[in-house]
């Protein structure tokens, strides 16, 4: 299955964070939170002004991007754990 997300909204998979910190104590699954940097697989068309003009994104698939723990929809894709958003549930992109 594919999506394409609509208007000003994107498709995100959470990128794992680190289960180990840097003096190397393991930190258990039940323990970690869930990670607030994920990667853009898909962005819908823009936003719609009042007057209609179509307003472009800001992201592109590929990014990694910054968001709430508590942001977006969970969506279950062939077996992925993705997240549905708006662009404006975003904080940052983060440059490599």
């Amino acid at each position: 299955m594919k999506l394409r997300p609509l208007a000003d909204r994107v498709i995100v998979k959470r990128i794992d964070s680190e289960t180990k910190t840097a003096s190397g104590i393991v930190i258990p699954d039940a323990a970690a939170e869930k990670p607030d940097q994920g990667e853009v697989l898909a962005v819908g068309p823009g936003k719609k002004t009042d007057k209609g003009e179509l307003v472009a994104m800001n992201v592109k698939v590929g990014d990694r991007v910054l968001f709430g723990k508590y942001s977006g929809q969970t969506v279950k894709v062939d077996g992925d754990e993705l997240l549905v958003m708006k662009e404006d549930d975003l904080f940052a992109v983060v440059e490599k």
